[in-house]
């Protein structure tokens, strides 16, 4: 642990707050970097993502959560926990609410959460650059309402109200010595950023239902190698779902690869090989022993059981021979 003098401060801020709030945004605004996956869908994050920021006197761990919702299956209910428990062992919790969206606000166990940590409570009415004043008003009254806190003012995407944000975290943070090296951004291995951009691509890339049904898995990473070796597994429910995301003659898959490989290129700052492959995991989302086998905790009202065919579909699973960079 890097030891500054004793006037520093640290701390975890978790970032929470419905599907599609704009938590993503705020936090690679706030970090400088991007670390969490943005897309215009709701429900895109599924991990809980660490940003660093640290300043002269101050080190701030941002957890960047999935949205607050109403579970409607296993892997809801893990990203519910995940959210609840970042929620409840933060320092500081900053709860971010959609002016454009003025009716979405937490509900059921997520408000009695929030109502549960208000001594450790800051809010934050997100997308004013978009939104009517009377939107931005009628959620600032809720808070106050429902919470007893008064938000501020941001837009996470033209930085209006950041740095006053930022003043007022510093500010709530414990006094302690820095928990990670002054120049460290994240928490997580590279292997989960270079999934988490291929899965943004999926979302990008394909509509309805698919995104939603697709988990990578980075299977082999050679660092070494020239270019950078990566080979990953795009994980679906259903062979129809397979066969969309492969596309006419592997011409879907190809695609998917060359706009990965660009974003992955470009947080490695490193040539890529990107070797993909997608293959059928019946039912993922609603089986416990799947979402442990893909790395997600199992929640602990989980009831899903069994964890499918981790063979996949064998059959042409291949999706791409990997284009190699252009030289």
């Amino acid at each position: 642990m890097n030891q500054p003098d004793a006037s520093t401060r640290a701390g975890h801020i978790a970032l929470v707050g419905r599907p599609n709030v704009g938590k993503s945004t705020l936090l690679n605004a706030l970090v400088g970097e991007k670390l969490s996956i943005v897309t215009a869908r709701a429900q895109t994050t599924r991990d809980a993502v660490t940003g660093i920021l640290s300043t002269e006197r101050a080190q701030l761990i941002f957890v960047d959560t999935p949205g607050l919702l109403e579970p409607q299956y296993t892997l809801h209910r893990s990203m519910q926990e995940t959210a609840l428990g970042a929620l409840f062992e933060a320092d500081v919790v900053v709860l971010l609410l959609d002016a454009t969206r003025p009716d979405e606000v937490p509900t059921g166990d997520a408000l009695a959460a929030l109502q549960q940590q208000r001594h450790v409570l800051q809010a934050v009415v997100n997308k004013i650059d978009a939104a009517p004043v009377a939107a931005v008003a009628a959620l600032e009254s809720w808070c106050e309402r429902e919470l007893g806190v008064a938000p501020r003012r941001i837009s996470a995407v033209t930085n209006e109200g950041l740095e006053a944000l930022l003043t007022g975290l510093a500010a709530a943070l414990p006094v302690s010595p820095f928990y990670y090296p002054p120049d460290e951004l994240a928490v997580q291995p590279v292997r989960f950023f270079v999934a988490e951009l291929i899965r943004e691509t999926v979302f990008e890339e394909y509509a309805d239902e698919v995104p939603y049904a697709t988990v990578v898995r980075v299977e082999e990473y050679r660092e070494a190698s020239s270019p950078v070796y990566i080979r990953a597994t795009v994980y679906v429910e259903r062979d129809s779902q397979k066969a969309i995301i492969v596309g006419r003659q592997g011409a879907g898959i190809k695609r998917l690869g060359e706009q990965a490989r660009g974003k992955i290129e470009a947080f490695v700052g490193a040539p890529v090989y990107l070797d993909l492959w997608v293959k059928a995991l019946p039912g993922w989302r609603r089986k416990a022993e799947t979402l442990r086998y893909l790395g997600y905790p199992v929640p602990k009202k989980a009831t899903g059981k069994g964890g499918g065919d981790r063979r996949g579909d064998r059959r042409g699973g291949r999706g791409t021979t990997g284009s190699r960079p252009e030289a």
